[in-house]
């Protein structure tokens, strides 16, 4: 029996409107679909209805998958494909498999000789990334930062170190309840001239990227509490 193919659908990264951020046939192939893996139901039901407000969710299957899901469930999750049916997989926001769980089932599928196919959207890591002036040669994501404030600085301290010793471009996030911590600890314990790129609400109205030196950034701070938002340190070439 021919096997499914497991789709890695980008959702947005906030707002109200798919239309300038997922392409046309990424929405064609989603309303295709009628099984999902997805980390939160009540997002991923949101997500459907903005594609298509007619969307038969009632007659569709989730299966949840976030940090608290057993690995032994997976193989269940995965079973419609392996009888040669299509699956839609999906996280919170963004792109599938990066910084959220989805990766699990990319591996356990790649493992079942089962077909991955990743779509075109929006990257919050990427779009800081290119708006940032860094270095897009050499960088690294790292995902969330140490809760403890001892270990976050000591963290921040070493990209700062490797930025300077080696060019790399470091970017990493927060819950927006911590982002606020986050800038703290960069202002008041990085060097003056290292540079900082901090990218907020990216696609939406209220998008803002912007790259400062620290120095100046404890100039023009502003508050990024309740926002979305990807850090970056790097450097000017």
């Amino acid at each position: 029996m021919k096997k499914g193919t497991i789709y890695m659908i980008p959702t947005t990264l906030g707002g109200e409107t798919t239309d300038d951020i997922i392409p046309v046939d990424v929405k064609n192939k989603v309303i295709s679909l009628r099984i999902f893996i997805v980390e939160n139901i009540k997002s991923a039901r949101r997500f459907l209805r903005k594609i298509d407000r007619e969307f038969p969710i009632d007659d569709s299957q989730f299966f949840i998958l976030n940090k608290r899901t057993d690995p032994s469930e997976l193989y269940e999750f995965i079973q419609p494909a392996l009888k040669g049916e299509e699956i839609g997989l999906m996280s919170d926001a963004g792109c599938p498999g990066v910084a959220d769980p989805g990766a699990s089932i990319a591996a356990l599928a790649h493992s079942k000789g089962i077909n991955v196919s990743p779509m075109v959207g929006p990257s919050s890591i990427l779009l800081a990334l290119m708006g940032s002036g860094f270095s897009g040669q050499k960088f690294s994501f790292h995902g969330y930062l140490p809760k403890e404030r001892k270990q976050r600085i000591s963290v921040l301290k070493k990209y700062e170190a490797d930025t300077r010793k080696t060019g790399t471009t470091h970017l990493f996030m927060d819950t927006p309840f911590r982002n606020m911590n986050v800038l703290d600890d960069l202002l008041n314990d990085l060097s003056d001239p290292t540079m900082v790129c901090i990218a907020s609400n990216l696609t939406l109205p209220s998008q803002d990227i912007r790259t400062m030196s620290v120095k100046k950034w404890r100039d023009k701070a502003y508050d990024l509490s309740k926002k979305p938002a990807i850090f970056a340190i790097g450097s000017i070439q």
